[in-house]
């Protein structure tokens, strides 16, 4: 085992349990516009037809093939429009409650803070994360996370995404690390550990679901706390 002196860890599914935060926002989006009453069954139904068509545009994202604004505006229109209903207002309004509802609903992946205590007195901690600025930092602080790390990189203010080598060159800069004394962890392999890996970086994959992924890396763990056992 390498002697590391720096830990970067990508922030959603990794750390923060993005998806049941997604899913108490949609229940309180789902309840004030009542959407009951225009066809749409259930809160969760809906997080479900939305779930794959905002991945779809996250991917575009990251793939500079379309804006921010873009995303934002069209990530509501499209499941609404699943349900045959045709109002851009209605999206507009879903979105701005969602982008503020969704980073204030504290879930955590379990084992997250458990971790970060027993790495914390040994390692520099950093985070890299692909996402807005605003919603990331609310993340951190309103969760008790922001105390750990001592940067945060942000895509949006690099204006490169995860797995551009460039916004890991980045991180690592801003955090005055060496490749060779750092470690990424994260639980997409496309996007967190091929592109720590394209820069010399070694990288643990956090795959809870156990999923059969393909392609290199340095470690593979299925419980965070699985880390304590490597550091």
């Amino acid at each position: 085992m390498k002697q590391y002196k720096h830990i970067f860890f990508d922030l959603d599914r990794t750390l923060w349990d993005f998806d049941a935060a997604a899913e108490v926002a949609f229940e309180r989006i789902y309840e004030k516009y009542d959407l009951q009453n225009l066809g749409i069954p259930n809160a969760h139904e809906f997080h479900e037809v939305y779930h794959p068509l905002n991945e779809h545009l996250w991917e575009l994202y990251r793939e500079n093939k379309i804006t921010k604004d873009y995303l934002n505006r069209t990530r509501f229109v499209l499941p609404l429009e699943h349900y045959g209903i045709h109002d851009t207002d209605l999206a507009d309004h879903l979105s701005v409650d969602y982008m503020y509802w969704s980073p204030r609903i504290v879930r955590l992946v379990s084992g997250s803070k458990e971790l970060l205590d027993y790495l914390k007195p040994k390692y520099h901690l950093h985070l890299i994360t692909n996402g807005f600025q605003e919603v990331q930092h609310t993340k951190l602080s309103v969760s008790g996370l922001e105390p750990y790390f001592e940067t945060l990189t942000v895509s949006e203010e690099v204006g490169v995404k995860k797995p551009n080598p460039g916004i890991f060159l980045f991180a690592l800069k801003k955090a005055q690390a060496k490749v060779e004394e750092s470690l990424m962890i994260g639980d997409e392999m496309a996007v967190d550990i091929d592109g720590a890996r394209a820069v010399g970086m070694d990288q643990v994959l956090f795959n809870p679901k156990n999923d059969k992924v393909e392609g290199k890396r340095t470690y593979e763990v299925y419980d965070l706390l699985e880390i304590n056992k490597l550091l």
